[in-house]
């Protein structure tokens, strides 16, 4: 299945959008961090650091949501784009310290229950038999083998 330019375009800037705010998310974390170790901690800036956080989850969830309707899409049909193809695609930061995944998650392999289940077998040794002789008698006819060696191979096969 090709995928269009222009949903490939699309796809590329969603992750590049993923990576940002995964980015945005490991500075404010840092953010934080600085203020306990500069700032004498956190519970004298603790209603700054929560409209700040607020502030900047508004404003991301606002220009989603304007990039969402300016393609004119639902979140369900972004989520739902055939180059998803039924996948989550997951974007990880600093080897999954901080991950962000969107589309459908994957879902487990149905079980029939009904289906009588499959029990590897063992083979019978004629079958083997059957299947070692047709092997050498191919040998032979490709002249990888000699006449002398089909026979030994052939007594040794067929015997008690």
């Amino acid at each position: 299945m090709k995928i269009p330019q222009k949903d490939r375009e699309g796809l590329f800037g969603r992750v590049l959008l993923a990576y940002f705010i995964l980015i945005m998310h490991v500075l404010l974390l840092a953010g934080i961090i600085l203020l306990v170790l500069f700032l004498r901690g956190v519970t004298q800036y603790t209603l700054w650091i929560f409209l700040t956080g607020a502030a900047t989850i508004v404003i991301s969830g606002y220009l989603f949501y304007r990039r969402m309707k300016a393609e004119g899409r639902t979140l369900k049909e972004m989520l739902n784009s055939p180059m998803f193809g039924g996948r989550a695609v997951e974007v990880s930061l600093l080897g999954g310290l901080a991950s962000f995944r969107f589309g459908r998650p994957e879902s487990p392999p149905a079980i029939d229950f009904d289906a009588p289940p499959v029990v590897p077998q063992i083979e019978d040794q004629n079958s083997t038999r059957v299947r070692e002789i047709s092997e050498l008698a191919r040998l032979y006819e490709n002249n990888l083998i000699t006449l002398e060696e089909y026979n030994k191979a052939k007594h040794q096969l067929f015997k008690p």
